[in-house]
């Protein structure tokens, strides 16, 4: 299993906008991906981190090539509530435990 971390910026005064972008948009799009497993999306102020959970690297590869993942990171650039550099980082998953506990 791969995590993939994904951080950056928003506008504050614009996070409630990136949040419904995250439910309606974004979400929506990670779950058509083959090999995702899920995702937890944090904000503090205005930092926000979204951790995705993959089967494999392929499927983290995929999501790279995949023209639905590019539309919809146009479409959040486009829309002007992200602020500054973004970072991405992938790492392997040794320990998952009591999600549902």
């Amino acid at each position: 299993m791969i995590g993939r971390i994904w951080t950056t910026r928003v506008d504050e005064v614009r996070a409630l906008e990136y949040e419904a972008f995250a439910r309606e948009i974004s979400l929506p799009m990670f779950r058509q991906q083959p090999g995702f497993l899920g995702v937890a999306m944090f904000r503090r102020g205005e930092e926000c981190v979204v951790l995705t959970l993959w089967r494999d690297a392929e499927s983290v590869a995929a999501l790279a090539r995949s023209t639905s993942y590019a539309r919809t990171v146009s479409e959040i650039l486009a829309a002007g509530f992200i602020q500054g550099e973004q970072t991405l980082e992938t790492y392997n998953v040794h320990l998952l435990a009591d999600l549902q506990r």
